[in-house]
């Protein structure tokens, strides 16, 4: 798989981005951003001709955003082939929710007292609710990923901000793989939304309790699919 026209020009748009003071992070963060968002599938080979053309930036500059997304398991070198999006294995996807567990009921046990700051929240919920009335179940996932990502924004703290964006990335990236988004996603919405009620009453406690039977779910169900869409063996660690 490569990256079509029409997606380096829609990548082009994002040149206004780096402004002046374009920089490897920065590129890193576009492009961790658009894997997050959908835009790279697994298996994408990532032209540096192409990109640090649509960017505007140098190659080794490039190389190096590379080498960071890399680091963060993002992407994979391979030998005299070029830089790839990573296929994740079934143990990464059990993995990654061991951590989301982590972060996630962390930033809800650790929050003060309410009220809290939910817009971010309700915004996020509301777009998966929209998405899903209109059947674009895409969006839904987006807007899923969006959720999770503003619940750990509330704990304050951009490292845990940053450590989230990767491992949402990388879970965009099993959410590719695994091919009916309605069965994966469908049954969220409305967990979101309880999530949401809760916070929204001050109960950080019951929504905590109820984001550990969430992600389990999840785990469970998400690795069941993955590896049946890979042919690699179930792993529950």
């Amino acid at each position: 798989m490569v990256t079509t026209e029409a997606e380096l020009s829609a990548l082009a748009d994002d040149r206004a981005l780096l402004g002046r003071t374009s920089t490897a992070e920065r590129v890193a963060d576009i492009l961790r951003t658009r894997i997050a968002d959908g835009y790279f599938p697994p298996g994408t080979r990532l032209s540096e001709d192409s990109i640090s053309g649509a960017l505007g930036v140098s190659r080794n500059t490039l190389r190096e955003a590379f080498r960071l997304l890399t680091h963060e398991r993002l992407l994979v070198h391979r030998l005299n082939r070029g830089v790839f999006v990573r296929m994740l294995a079934v143990e990464d996807v059990a993995d990654i929710h061991r951590v989301r567990r982590l972060v996630e009921c962390g930033v809800l046990r650790s929050l003060g007292e309410p009220p809290f700051p939910l817009d971010g929240l309700e915004a996020a919920v509301a777009a998966g609710e929209r998405s899903a009335a209109e059947g674009e179940w895409k969006g839904v996932s987006t807007a899923n990923i969006h959720f999770h990502g503003e619940l750990v924004a509330l704990g304050g703290s951009p490292r845990t901000d940053e450590l989230m964006r990767s491992v949402l990335a990388e879970l965009r990236l099993v959410f590719h793989v695994v091919d009916d988004m309605r069965r994966l996603h469908a049954p969220y919405l409305a967990r979101n939304r309880e999530i949401l009620r809760s916070l929204r009453a001050g109960d950080a406690a019951r929504a905590e309790e109820l984001l550990v039977a969430y992600l389990e779910d999840s785990r469970e169900e998400l690795v069941d699919a993955y590896a049946g869409r890979i042919g690699e063996p179930d792993a529950r660690g």
